[in-house]
């Protein structure tokens, strides 16, 4: 650690915890791995970080006066094991827990959180993560990084994409989705739903708040209350979560939609989101 800028670094002092399987496992859309490190940018910082022997070390651009919005982000004070000590204790879910050992939730912004999932119906990662750096070039704000290093933008916010055109959108690869996040960024942006009210209410009541948006469905909006509003009993159950648990809990049935969901609510526990990334990520993931 650089001691002579201590103001651009830090040392985030955490175990066990998995960067790769955190930042590139479907949960956030903007981290590139360069060099051994990760690249991203989070709200306008420009952020660099390294996995060290001692915790993840952290570098921005600009000199930074505290790092809490970091540890926040990352989820780098939570009791891992405390968390998962409340999963289910059975074969499934002991074995996604040694293949991902280490996995985190972040705590994201709800706007990028929200209009990054918009984005992401029916696309593969690889797919979100182009479309999301082309929208955010062509109407997000630059950000300062460091001398010599290509641009970076902050997530253009709502206000900025109610602002823009449809086909301005579209450019950015979006196709059908194009209509819908332009409804949405309009939405918030004139106020019809303030996102940060949603943090003081109930889960099923900000789940109707948000099913109340243009192109979001229940595992869209699973994903926002757990990705950015860390609703521990949100369950985002997609093509990937469906299968593991096809597969893995009725391997000789063929279980409808309905019978999954109750499972779903009564097996997983307190904290059933964290046992749905750890399912999601184990299921892309392993060996046939």
């Amino acid at each position: 650690m650089n001691n002579s800028t201590p103001d651009i670094r830090t040392l985030l002092a955490v175990r066990n915890y998995d960067l790769s399987a955190t930042l590139a496992g479907g949960q956030a859309f903007r981290w590139r791995q360069q060099a051994g490190a990760w690249e991203g940018v989070i709200g306008r910082r420009w952020v660099r970080l390294l996995t060290e022997e001692s915790g993840i070390l952290a570098e921005t651009a600009e000199p930074q006066a505290e790092w809490s919005w970091l540890e926040e982000y990352l989820q780098a004070r939570l009791e891992l094991e405390s968390v998962l000590g409340t999963f289910p204790d059975d074969e499934p879910m002991r074995a996604s827990v040694v293949a991902c050992r280490g996995l985190r939730l972040l705590r994201q912004d709800p706007w990028e959180c929200l209009a990054s999932f918009i984005l992401s119906s029916t696309k593969q990662i690889v797919q979100i993560q182009q479309i999301i750096g082309l929208l955010c070039a062509r109407y997000g704000s630059p950000v300062r990084v460091p001398a010599g290093h290509e641009p970076a933008w902050a997530f253009p916010t709502a206000e900025q994409l109610a602002a823009a055109p449809e086909e301005g959108l579209r450019a950015c690869k979006m196709g059908f989705r194009a209509p819908n996040l332009l409804a949405t960024a309009r939405r918030i942006a004139n106020g019809e739903l303030p996102l940060e009210e949603l943090r003081a209410v109930s889960l099923d009541e900000a789940l109707a708040r948000l099913l109340e948006l243009p192109g979001v469905g229940v595992k869209i909006a699973h994903c926002v209350l757990l990705f950015a509003y860390g609703f521990p009993q949100a369950f985002p159950v997609d093509v990937w979560v469906s299968k593991a648990l096809r597969q893995l809990y009725f391997p000789k049935h063929r279980p409808s939609t309905a019978r999954l969901r109750r499972f779903v609510a009564s097996h997983f526990g307190p904290h059933a989101g964290y046992a749905q990334q750890y399912l999601f990520h184990y299921m892309r993931t392993r060996r046939p």
